[in-house]
């Protein structure tokens, strides 16, 4: 493998051997060697299925199997991490089926309340609030002295020269 003037491999890493790559029995290796003897050329159908001790249309099966295996591991796949379906939809579904546990909950908190005899917390926060008139009224009064101060501060200072 040579490299190109980055410094970079021009082709990729060699495949691995394919024992270290498939995990199957010994029974499924000798199978698929047969089959890719037959695919390339190498022997019959017949043979193959002679040597794999099965009959004929069984061993047809399972190359047509194996073939359909092959096409499938050829498509591309997505890139970047698998998302699982319907992810959307899922947290969807969870979170109303919250909302009406939440709302079955307080319900049941509100009839044990009335029943105990507690006055419900909820009742008073929902209603309107009442505003302070005397804090109201105090900022009025401040705003009324400084406006009055102003004018006396202005009406003062021209009076003195």
């Amino acid at each position: 493998m040579t490299a190109s003037p980055n410094g970079r491999p021009l082709h990729g890493p060699a495949p691995a051997k394919a024992e270290t790559r498939l995990d199957a029995s010994r029974e499924a290796k000798r199978l698929a060697a047969a089959i890719l003897e037959v695919l390339a050329g190498l022997r019959t159908p017949a043979q193959a299925a002679q040597a794999t001790e099965m009959s004929l249309p069984r061993y047809y099966q399972l190359e047509a199997q194996a073939v359909a295996g092959l096409v499938r591991a050829c498509e591309r796949q997505p890139k970047g991490r698998g998302r699982a379906p319907n992810v959307a939809a899922t947290l969807v579904k969870e979170n109303e089926r919250l909302k009406r546990d939440l709302s079955r909950q307080q319900t049941l908190v509100r009839l044990a309340q009335r029943s105990v005899g507690l006055s419900s917390s909820t009742s008073s926060a929902k209603g309107r609030r009442k505003r302070k008139p005397t804090t109201r009224a105090l900022v009025a009064a401040e705003r009324l002295r400084a406006e009055a101060d102003r004018v006396n501060g202005d009406l003062g200072g021209t009076e003195e020269p």
